[in-house]
């Protein structure tokens, strides 16, 4: 149920139940309403002697990079915490996971080029996990988001997105679902029926998940396909989300008002952006 980080009822990063439900839950709920930082604090005592709940801080605050183009100290901080207390070859390949992730997120987001650091990483998580692991289809999303807006490989992201879409299937991971619906449907926008299908499937799980802070990217990106006065509908539902939760993700606040300035580009980017969606 969770793509990464904590999830809800109570599922780590890696898909598995939990137990107590708390503060897994909490977690989950402040995490899908963009309270990263509230989220983190309360996995901190346990982050400083279990390495489970050190990995899940970690990519909580490399979730709220990727939302907010910053904060960029605390997630290195908290991913090296993560590091330096994995034991198992699984933390270890989650770690570097992890550290993939966020080299990606620096490349799109800030002016550092890590690309390098994120396929070493992602490579080394590869290398460190059997072919039936549980976080492979995690892997597999992550090196489709590098293939896709760092190498402009579009034939290699989707069979990446593709491997890792079945393998949350068969997991039951929806909300990593959610994502690999969205961006299969992103390339496949030439077949304007097929992307509107994936694209209200990522939508409708993450609105069954209650991740509110991952429904506003999900509905721009609906209304790409979209006849004029729904999409316009659509945007607008967006940017309301988006408001609420405080102007995150920032790249879908700059790029909704890039789209209602004249003069901006179609897209809606704004500065150094992917090609595709970031997440």
């Amino acid at each position: 149920m969770s793509e990464h980080g904590w999830g809800p009822s109570g599922r780590d990063g890696r898909g598995r139940a939990t137990a107590p439900q708390e503060p897994g839950d909490t977690v989950w709920r402040l995490r899908s309403r963009a309270c990263w930082r509230e989220a983190a604090e309360l996995l901190r005592p346990a982050a400083e002697r279990d390495p489970t709940a050190a990995l899940a801080r970690a990519e909580l605050l490399i979730e709220q990079c990727l939302f907010t183009a910053a904060n960029w100290s605390q997630a290195e901080q908290a991913l090296r915490l993560a590091e330096a207390g994995a034991t198992s070859t699984e933390q270890r390949a989650a770690a570097a996971c992890a550290r993939g992730f966020l080299a990606y997120a620096a490349s799109v987001l800030s002016a550092r080029d890590r690309l390098d650091e994120a396929q070493a990483a992602l490579g080394r998580t590869s290398a460190l996990l059997p072919p039936d692991a549980p976080g492979r289809p995690l892997l597999d999303f992550r090196r489709g988001l590098v293939a896709e807006n760092l190498l402009r490989d579009p034939t290699a992201a989707w069979i990446a997105y593709r491997r890792a879409h079945d393998g949350a299937g068969e997991r039951g991971d929806d909300l990593l679902r959610s994502s690999t619906w969205r961006h299969l449907a992103a390339l496949a926008a030439g077949d304007r029926e097929r992307a509107r299908e994936g694209f209200e499937a990522s939508l409708r799980l993450r609105e069954q998940l209650g991740f509110t802070v991952g429904v506003a990217p999900a509905l721009a990106a609906l209304a790409e396909v979209s006849e004029p006065a729904e999409a316009a509908r659509l945007r607008a539902e967006a940017a309301r989300l988006v408001k609420a939760l405080g102007g995150v993700p920032v790249w879908l606040a700059r790029q909704l008002s890039a789209a209602r300035t004249p003069g901006a580009p179609p897209d809606g980017r704004i500065g150094r952006q992917a090609q595709g969606p970031i997440s």
